[in-house]
């Protein structure tokens, strides 16, 4: 027998990927993927297949792009492979 904690990452992933795609499901695969820390410092959208991410530190921007193919397959673990192809890092604090 499996501990539940076990099965319920690919149940999830099951679900995830048997509904459409929408900003609020990415936001939920993308807290489900980063932890609470970087989904409280990021807002995200899609745009088709890209993940838009905008973050307001430079810290939290490098770390990003620091870690961006860890999440990316870890995203696309959740909403399928071809449903996002690409994470899309935009750093609001430089444009202020």
């Amino acid at each position: 027998m499996r501990p539940l904690a076990h099965a319920v990452p690919g149940a999830i992933a099951q679900l995830l990927r048997e509904t459409p795609l929408s900003n609020g499901k990415a936001a939920f695969a993308w807290a489900a993927a980063v932890g609470p820390a970087l989904d409280r410092a990021t807002r995200v959208a899609l745009d088709g297949t890209v993940l838009i991410v905008e973050v307001t530190s430079e810290q939290w921007a490098r770390e990003l792009e620091r870690s961006r193919s860890v999440i990316l397959m870890r995203l696309q673990a959740l909403l399928g492979r071809d449903n996002l192809t690409w994470i899309s890092i935009r750093n609001t604090c430089a444009n202020q």
